[in-house]
């Protein structure tokens, strides 16, 4: 039952990691990505369909994105999805590709993109540490039935916190990584 509690634990912390990192991955850095438009959602023949199945992304420059939709008679639908949905780029085409051409960060925008991300992870941490709370609630638990000793809590209560402090560790990583790429010029 214990080793249940733990896999259980260690597998929320790495949901939590994971959606971390991949909040991590839309927010715009000096150079220009794809991930950025992973959340635009285009009105393809009345379905709402991701960019990626009605078109090909590419990044031919370090500031620009190219987009090569698969009809040419989607481009409108396209470049309203992106001006919809928010993330600060403005679209331009040629008839067969639109353009996004990513203007450089200023240094104060900069610092205010780290400071979200040190928030995000914050906020990771508290999650981290509400699942460790909930281990051990249910090892505590455990206890009362009689189905853990006393001692095997405590070392059970130790596990758990390594396993907390390691995860916290690799969100401190992804949050240094991110920042040296968001400060990069």
């Amino acid at each position: 039952m214990p080793t249940t509690v733990l896999s259980d634990m260690k597998s929320n912390m790495e949901k939590t990691l994971g959606v971390l990192k991949n909040e991590f991955q839309k927010i715009r850095t000096g150079r220009a990505s794809t991930s950025v438009l992973d959340s635009v959602k285009v009105d393809y023949y009345g379905n709402l369909s991701s960019l990626s199945q009605v078109a090909t992304l590419a990044v031919p420059e370090p500031r620009t994105i190219t987009i090569s939709p698969w009809e040419a008679k989607i481009i409108p639908a396209i470049e309203k999805a992106i001006l919809n949905s928010n993330i600060g780029l403005t679209p331009s085409n040629d008839g067969r590709t639109i353009r996004l051409n990513l203007p450089p960060l200023t240094e104060e925008r900069r610092k205010e993109i780290v400071k979200d991300l040190k928030k995000k992870a914050e906020d990771d941490k508290v999650a981290l540490r509400n699942i460790r709370r909930d281990a051990i609630d249910r090892l505590k638990k455990l206890e009362k039935e009689k189905s853990v000793t006393e001692d095997e809590l405590k070392k059970l209560e130790k596990e758990v916190q390594e396993v907390t402090k390691s995860f916290e560790a690799r969100i401190d990583e992804a949050v240094v990584h991110k920042e040296k790429e968001v400060m990069e010029v």
